[in-house]
């Protein structure tokens, strides 16, 4: 399975001390890769078939700042504020048009205000904190949610699985 990425980083300001590949493109690409190929490689995980059977998968990843992401939260969430991490998942409309080798996801939106102030709450790094919300958005796009609190420590655990030891070795 190939991945196109669409990352868009326009107007975010990185600080000295971040890590220069921070919101590099080919690191983020080989992490979702990573992880896709282990989602779609794993029969016990749910992963929508048409997923499953793609040759390609394509997504956006786009970093924001607090301002641009509260924008979006009220236009299509109706909450007041900034979030951290916003998911609009392609699937959620799949159709027939969907079928084929190559499937839209959908569209990941991080804040990096937020998830700079969140790893520094968390005593975490900001690459850290970021590949957790990144994951957490990939997730949504494949069809997870959490509605409840038993379907929100499932995917939290997964999230963990994802990060950390109970995954194959990450790329590089």
């Amino acid at each position: 399975m190939e991945l196109d990425l669409a990352l868009d980083r326009e107007g975010v300001k990185l600080q000295p001390s971040d890590s220069s590949d921070l919101l590099d493109e080919t690191a983020w690409l080989q992490q979702l890769e990573h992880w896709l190929n282990g989602i779609c490689g794993d029969a016990s995980l749910d992963c929508p078939t048409l997923v499953r059977a793609a040759k390609e998968l394509s997504l956006g990843l786009r970093f924001t700042d607090d301002a641009t992401i509260a924008d979006l939260n009220s236009a299509w969430r109706q909450k007041t504020g900034p979030t951290d991490v916003l998911s609009f998942a392609a699937l959620d409309d799949a159709g027939d048009w969907m079928e084929g080798p190559s499937i839209e996801l959908g569209d990941i939106v991080v804040s990096l205000e937020t998830a700079r102030r969140q790893a520094q709450e968390q005593g975490h790094s900001l690459q850290r904190e970021l590949r957790w919300l990144v994951s957490h958005g990939l997730l949504h796009l494949l069809g997870r949610d959490h509605p409840d609190d038993d379907s929100l420590a499932a995917m939290l655990a997964l999230q963990e699985r994802l990060l950390g030891d109970g995954w194959p070795a990450q790329p590089g």
